[in-house]
This record gives C-alpha cells, sequence and structure tokens, in this order.
C-alpha cells in the first residue's frame, strides 16, 4: 500500500507562502466516490501494490472528507514538530556567537557575533521532505528542478495518498546555524558518545562537531568512551577534545572514541549527565543508539534539565526512515565493489569459477544492491526484500547451472539478512538487542557446492566476507563531506535549542526530524523502485520465486 508516511498538505491555491511558484494552471483535488471504492479495494487486495513501500504509522484517511487535506497538515506538524528546551524551561535566547567573518567566538565564547551577515536559517525555513503527485499536473518548479508526476499509483516507485495520486506534499525543518542561541558558549560542556558498530566516518563527525563547538566558543568538549558503556563504567575516563587532539583523526577509521553496544539504565546515564554536568551531548549511532537518545532526551525533560541531546544517524546499512543515505553507505558500496572485483577476478580464472561475496545488510538491501549496480560484474544479487528460492526451475541454483553452461563463471552477490527462512532461527539478540543472524553466505556456498557435485558438473567457489574490512575503512570524499555537514548541523542544532532531534540529509537538502519518526520503521529497498528494477536489468537476473 503505498501511502505516505506521514504527510504535509499545502493548499494547491495558496501556495506562495511556501515560496513555490506553479509552472502551469492546476486544478483543484477532486475525489470521485468511485475512485476512493477502487482504491480502497486495491488496499484490500493488494492490487500490484504487495512490493510497495512499508506503511509507517499509517494514518486513517477519510477522503469523501473535503478537508482532508488540512487534517494529514495538522498530523503532520504535531508529529513532525521538533522538541525544544522552551517546551520545558523558561529560557530566553542571546544573538549568537557563530560567525564566518569573525574570529572572536574562538577566543571569548560571550562575544556575539558582529556585523551582517547573511548565513543564518530561520526558523520558519523549510526542507520538502516529499512531494506526492496529482495527476493531470504538470510540474512544480523547485528552483527549476521537476518533481516527479505518478499518473498512477501502480506506477513504478509511486507513492500515492489517494486513488487521484493527489499532490500534497512534506515539509520538515531546514538545519544551520541560527541568530538566536539558547546557551552561554563560555559555559557550556558538551560531550560526544559513539555507539553501536564501527563505521566510515564517525572519526570525521567527532571531528566536526569539537571544530564547530569552538567555533562557537566552547571550550569544555568532551568524549564518552566506549558507547554508552562509558557512562558507568568506573574504569573508563571522560576524553579531553579539542582542535588540536581531533585535527587528523579523520584519515583513520575506527572510532576515536571506541565503540561498544548496551549499556547502563536510562536512568543511570542521566545521572552520569548530571554529574558531569554535561549541557549538550551528542550521540552517533543507529535506530538502536536512536532509541536510546531519545530516552536519554525524556528523561532529562522529566527532570527538567537543560541538557540538549542531538543525534548525528550513523549505520552502515542506510536504512534510517526518511533520509537520503547515511554516513559510511557510500563508502561501503565503494569498497564493496573492489571485493566484488575480486570475487570476479577468481570466478574469471577458475574452471567453472562462482565467486559468492556477502555484504553488509541485515534487513535491508540497499549495499548489495548499489554495489551490484556500480560494479557490473554481479549475476545473481539477493537481498532480504525480495525472497527467492534456492532450488526448482526458477531457483538461484538451477540458474547458475545456466551461467556455468553459456558462460563459464558467474558471481553472486548476497546481503547478510537475505534468505534467513532458509536457516535455524537462534533466537539470540547483541547486546543491542538485534537478532544474531546465521550466515546466508556459508549456507549458499555449500548449497552450490552440493547442487553441482550431484549433477555431475565441476564448480570452483570462492566466498569472500568482507564485512569488518569495510566497516574499519576511512570515509571516501563523499562521506568525508556528507559528516563534515552533519557534525556542524548537529552543533547548530543544540545551540538552537532543539532536543531529541536528529539531523540527516533528505530530498539533497539537510534539516532536522524529530528522533521519534525515524525509530518508527526501518528502511527497505522497495522491490517496485526504478533502482531495483535497473539492478535487475543490470544482473539478468530472472524471478526466482
Amino acid at each position: 500500500m503505498a501511502f505516505a508516511a506521514s504527510t504535509y498538505a499545502v493548499d494547491l491555491t495558496n501556495m506562495h507562502p511556501h515560496g513555490i511558484q506553479l509552472c502551469e494552471k492546476h486544478p483543484l483535488v477532486h475525489l470521485s466516490n468511485s475512485k476512493i471504492r477502487r482504491f480502497e479495494r486495491m488496499i484490500r487486495a493488494g492490487s500490484q501494490m504487495t512490493n510497495s513501500r512499508p506503511v509507517v504509522n499509517k494514518p486513517e484517511i477519510d477522503f469523501s472528507d473535503p478537508d482532508w487535506k488540512r487534517h494529514f497538515q495538522e498530523d503532520f506538524d504535531k508529529r513532525f514538530n521538533l522538541p525544544h528546551l522552551r517546551d520545558i524551561l523558561a529560557i530566553k535566547p542571546r544573538p549568537t556567537t557563530f560567525s564566518l567573518k569573525s574570529r572572536i567566538p574562538l577566543d571569548d565564547g560571550d562575544s556575539a557575533a558582529t556585523g551582517s551577515w547573511n548565513g543564518y536559517v530561520n526558523d520558519d525555513d523549510r526542507a520538502l521532505l516529499k512531494a506526492f503527485p496529482y495527476p493531470d499536473l504538470i510540474f512544480l518548479c523547485f528552483h527549476g528542478l521537476p518533481v516527479i508526476k505518478f499518473a498512477s499509483p501502480t506506477s513504478a516507485g509511486a507513492e500515492c495518498i489517494d486513488p487521484d495520486c493527489s499532490w500534497v506534499e512534506q515539509w520538515v525543518h531546514r538545519a544551520g546555524p541560527r541568530k538566536q542561541i539558547y546557551f552561554e558558549p563560555r559555559e557550556v560542556k558538551a560531550g560526544i558518545v559513539t555507539c553501536g558498530g564501527l563505521c566510515p566516518g564517525l572519526n570525521d563527525v567527532i571531528r566536526q562537531i569539537v571544530l564547530t563547538l569552538e567555533k562557537y566558543g566552547v571550550k569544555n568538549i568532551i568524549g564518552i568512551p566506549y558507547g554508552y558503556r562509558g557512562f558507568s563504567d568506573e574504569g573508563l575516563s571522560e576524553v579531553p577534545l579539542s582542535r588540536k587532539v581531533v585535527q587528523n583523526i579523520n584519515l583513520a577509521g575506527g572510532s576515536f572514541l571506541g565503540v561498544s553496544r548496551g549499556g547502563p539504565s536510562t536512568s543511570d546515564i542521566v545521572d552520569s549527565i548530571q554529574a558531569q554536568r554535561i549541557d549538550m551531548l551528542f550521540v552517533l549511532g543507529g535506530d538502536g543508539t536512536h532509541a536510546g537518545a531519545l530516552a536519554i532526551h525524556n528523561e532529562c525533560r522529566t527532570r527538567k534539565l537543560k541538557v540538549s541531546v542531538v543525534c548525528v544517524p550513523k549505520t552502515i546499512d542506510n536504512d534510517i526512515l526518511l533520509m537520503d543515505k547515511t554516513f559510511g553507505f557510500d563508502t561501503a558500496v565503494e569498497e564493496a565493489q573492489r571485493v566484488i572485483n575480486s570475487a570476479y577476478v577468481e570466478a574469471r580464472s577458475a574452471y567453472h569459477g562462482i565467486g559468492l561475496v556477502k555484504l553488509m545488510g541485515r534487513s535491508s538491501g540497499f549495499i548489495a544492491m548499489h554495489a551490484s549496480l556500480s560494479s557490473g560484474q554481479i549475476d545473481i544479487c539477493l537481498i532480504p526484500e525480495v525472497p527467492f528460492n534456492l532450488e526448482g526451475p526458477n531457483g538461484v541454483l538451477q540458474h547458475l547451472e545456466h551461467l556455468i553452461k553459456t558462460k563459464g563463471n558467474a558471481v553472486v552477490c548476497v546481503a547478510e539478512g537475505a534468505g534467513q527462512d532458509y536457516l535455524h532461527k537462534s533466537n539470540t539478540t547483541d547486546a543491542s538487542g538485534n537478532v544474531v543472524l546465521s550466515d546466508i553466505g556459508v549456507h549458499i556456498q555449500q548449497q552450490i557446492k552440493r547442487h553441482f557435485k550431484d549433477i555431475g558438473v565441476p564448480a570452483d567457489v570462492k566466498y569472500i566476507d568482507p564485512t569488518y574490512m569495510i566497516r574499519a575503512c576511512r570515509a571516501n570524499a563523499s562521506d568525508a563531506i556528507l559528516c563534515t555537514v552533519l557534525g556542524q548541523n548537529a552543533v547548530h542544532g543544540a545551540f538552537a535549542g532543539f532536543s531529541g532531534i536528529t539531523t540527516g540529509i533528505c530530498n539533497t537538502h539537510y534539516v532536522y526530524f524529530p528522533i521519534t519518526q525515524v525509530i518508527e520503521s526501518t528502511r527497505h529497498v522497495d522491490p517496485n523502485s526504478r533502482m531495483w528494477h535497473r539492478c535487475l536489468t543490470s544482473t539478468g537476473q530472472p524471478d526466482f520465486n
């Protein structure tokens, strides 16, 4: 069902307040009862929609209500409103100390930036999260860039709200420095913590958070060692951070502060925050870490503490909701491409060679899909979102047999979370609460060897699992830039008084989201998307069902 996860509706007849110029004259939305009934039947039957994106917190919709768009807007405004310290404390802002025209804030955190500079973001600035099309509308002009117009909810990758694919927009808060801040920089103590597993770019984000804090005039910056564990373990001490300390940490992979999974209770963490007199906490991690940060934020609000908790989304799998991509993903795809090339060379050089590469992707196959596309050497790509058969006339093994007969070699790429139905479920979890997956790569390797042995055809299978090599890499240029911007915006968000938020890139713009909205579920590859269709076109693989 291609419903919006959350929708901000803009009155099509009154677009000027949103800074949008209409390229064409747009008719109003009119919904016929017959179309409503047809769309509802599609919902129940899943007609041609079974591969659409997963529904997130789907609102109840009464399309017959002429004000349904306004109700969407109200619902969206409520859920995407950014939590602010003003919600619980009677605090007033002061002029910012952040300016790119002066070095004063670096030396005196109490010195307000002087002079006129148009580099600040207005609190009412918004960025387009998503636009849902209205048929028969041509395009809206967003700085000369057209937005896709879907004519039908059954179009590849279509995301429509109603049977007419009405044009409905979602707007979110733009990230960046504000003219007014809610902290005295010279009094601020800021903490940074990295949680979960390793990911390329962690050190880049740490570095930029420190540099930007110092640009505001903050002198007291610490790192919390080894994730949330560092708040409670008596053997771990806070790590003093400064420009001098972090200047070159981006030249290496890993985390300068160390990582770990799990940790103490929320109450114990907030006790530690109070004891250390931390005013800003920057949390780098995935959806589990975000959930922990949200709990910390809520506990701080309960205690009415002036503490800003801001996250930077870190997941190499690129599976955080609402965001174009997360840092580490581009590096992972680039490194995975090199691994695939090695597997190809091994397969091509062997008699009946088969290269098998397992890549990261517990529940989302973005790395496997993009690495397969970029390498151009993959014959079969298997991801968690698309079920497949190993055996039978339409199975993976039969297609491998065909490839060996016709081209003499083959390369297979499989995401770690794919095909888990074929494996014994351990029902055990790691310290982060993630289910421990069985090794689909080893299973497929064994099944390939068994199959070719049974049919009397020699096959030389080379299996490569580069997971830990990729995680430990230094960020490439693309990720380094993304990390730089995310780290800076995290600091801007904290000084703006926001808390319980995360920062990311959305629709090519940098924005803030409430943490609540990015942890509702996991982002997945849409099997009906054009990108997955492009991957299938590249590999030439058939439907394995």
